[in-house]
């Protein structure tokens, strides 16, 4: 993929990312309620976007945001899947 095709995929996702935050910030769950869950999905929707958008950022791949939405991708998904351990795992990402 050249520069040109990346950029092109970033800024798409900035509209992706624009949509995906409105409705997280139009969801006013809280931890508890019956739809905390679903504003969940759409938070880690969001950081998931972040991490397209480190991933495909022309030139290095800055580590330091890597590890970053990673940490959040693992600590929101572990809500989802308790038993597996993945907010525990974030600690080795800073190692």
């Amino acid at each position: 993929m050249n520069d040109i095709e990346r950029n092109e995929l970033i800024k798409t996702s900035w509209q992706l990312h624009s949509l995906v935050e409105d409705s997280y910030l139009n969801n006013s769950a809280t931890k508890g309620d019956e739809e905390w869950l679903e504003k969940q999905r759409i938070l880690l929707a969001d950081m998931a976007i972040h991490l397209l958008q480190t991933a495909m950022k022309p030139g290095s791949i800055e580590l330091d945001k890597l590890k970053n939405n990673l940490h959040s991708i693992l600590t929101i998904t572990d809500q989802f899947l308790p038993h597996s351990g993945l907010k525990e795992a974030t600690d080795k990402l800073y190692e």
